[in-house]
């Protein structure tokens, strides 16, 4: 049985549950993205900041991330993060690059991240 409030990789309407978790830096950033339409680059390198801070390319039906949902995952994810709201900012910042970099076809975002037996190299082609 799929649990209803799981998604496949982090949804933007979750990034209003972020706002309070971290401080001012963090919350401005929450604040900015908020509003803007899915599509925006802006809230695409947040999305994709959550994707791999949450881990949601190894996530899968039946997995404990995957039982509790997307909304708790992120939450624990960002409480726990370990670096300071600098670094935060500083990952969405490289997130918005690889974004840009996508949508002009300069390159593809998950290469580096996810294939382990050489599919890494089919998909950089």
């Amino acid at each position: 049985m799929i649990a209803p409030k799981a998604e496949i990789i982090f949804p933007p309407k979750l990034i209003p549950h972020l706002r309070d978790l971290r401080g001012d830096e963090w919350r401005v950033l929450v604040d900015r993205v908020t509003p803007l339409s899915e599509m925006d680059p802006d809230s695409l390198a947040f999305s994709l900041l959550m994707i791999r801070l949450d881990g949601c390319l190894k996530c899968y039906a039946g997995s404990y991330k995957f039982m509790r949902g997307c909304q708790l995952c992120a939450v624990q994810t960002i409480t726990q993060y370990k670096g300071s709201d600098s670094q935060l900012l500083k990952e969405y910042q490289r997130a918005q690059v690889d974004i840009d970099d996508y949508l002009s076809g300069r390159r593809r975002v998950f290469t580096e991240s996810f294939a382990d037996d050489g599919e890494a190299d089919k998909l950089a082609a």
